[in-house]
């Protein structure tokens, strides 16, 4: 059984330094080796949380996600990774931050838990849980190929005025990143009702089972939230 978790990166260093070299370990598994937005440096930012799937047995992170939230000190990861290509990244961001805007970035799985329905599903869930809580009406994320229709049905739309309508070639030039943006990360009026319906469970308890079918596959999780 797994656990899927959610705290304050400057609270947890080890878990950090965890989901860091899992992180890495993903990237290098398909050839790639430095991402600028892949840096340590957020484990310092006050203003990260880390949603992570661990193991009861082992202890082990399998999986991970991140919710930065925009401030003056850190920039987001997006304009970290795109500002060389397109510096209107900048402007964009910065209209929103005192709405209060974010980004949902690190995503990743371990190939061990592949197909088991608790990997980018159930962490992008509780990223999104979270937006509320932290003062967030907008996340923004760069998304890899595999994971825009994920992106759609959690309520993303493409940021078609950057880059070549909204795509990059990220973090290498064999590779393709598309910049999204979700509008309303409160109400999530485009995400999809079985997702939204999801979210919101995760919105009202800190602590919950979470008892799904994914692709007729029964997924049972323990969720904690540590974020006040």
């Amino acid at each position: 059984m797994f656990k899927l978790i959610a705290f304050k990166a400057v609270d947890d260093p080890e878990r950090c330094q965890k989901f860091i070299e899992g992180h890495r370990q993903v990237l290098e598994s398909i050839g790639v080796k430095k991402v600028t937005s892949a840096n340590d440096l957020w484990v310092k930012n006050p203003d990260v949380i880390v949603v992570i799937v661990e193991s009861i047995e082992d202890g082990l992170i399998y999986g991970g996600a991140r919710v930065h939230k925009a401030n003056p000190q850190f920039k987001l990861p997006i304009e970290e990774a795109i500002e060389d290509l397109d510096s209107s990244i900048r402007s964009i961001i910065s209209e929103d931050i005192d709405a209060g805007t974010g980004e949902i970035c690190g995503l990743w799985n371990s190939r061990k838990i592949t197909g088991l329905g608790i990997g980018a599903i159930f962490m992008s869930k509780a990223c999104l849980a979270l937006a509320p809580k932290l003062g967030l009406t907008s996340l923004y994320a760069l998304l890899a190929p595999t994971t825009v229709k994920l992106g759609h049905e959690t309520g993303y739309e493409i940021l078609s005025q950057i880059g070549n309508n909204g795509t990059f070639y990220y973090p290498k030039l064999d590779l393709i990143a598309t910049a999204m943006k979700l509008y309303d990360a409160i109400n999530l009026p485009l995400t999809s009702p079985e997702f939204r319906e999801s979210v919101a469970k995760i919105r009202e308890n800190d602590r919950l089972v979470i008892e799904e079918n994914y692709r007729g596959r029964k997924v049972v999780l323990e969720y904690t939230s540590y974020i006040e």
